[in-house]
């Protein structure tokens, strides 16, 4: 059974540049464009990894984190943040909100699926 992957980003080519990635990799992926979307699909679905933007409408990435941290079935699943923010002060927020890891974009499709296979052990 392939493993459910929820990536989340405002930027459509964001999105599909992500999803194409993993899915030549043998992800199942879905995708949602702000934090509020990703949350109420959390809530009827049980994703493997949830990779997530900072920067996005509605919902942001670490309000997303901290959101899905509070539901039972996403207090251990992992959640990497992918973001053109590289500060300390932001990695430590995500850190603080739960997040898994970080990955800067421009992302590396290479990188990517790397941090994918850790994260899914």
């Amino acid at each position: 059974m392939s493993k459910h992957i929820l990536v989340v980003d405002d930027s459509v080519s964001i999105r599909q540049m992500v999803e194409m990635t993993l899915k030549g990799a043998g992800y199942t992926v879905t995708t949602a464009q702000d934090g509020q979307e990703a949350l109420d699909k959390c809530k009827s679905e049980q994703f493997n990894f949830v990779l997530t933007d900072q920067n996005m409408p509605r919902m942001d990435g670490l309000t997303l984190i901290k959101n899905l941290r509070g539901l039972g079935a996403y207090s251990r699943t992992p959640v990497v943040m992918l973001t053109t923010e590289a500060g300390d002060d932001m990695k430590a927020k995500g850190k603080a909100a739960g997040a898994t890891g970080w990955m800067v974009k421009p992302f590396d499709p290479n990188k990517l699926l790397d941090v994918t296979k850790r994260v899914l052990g």
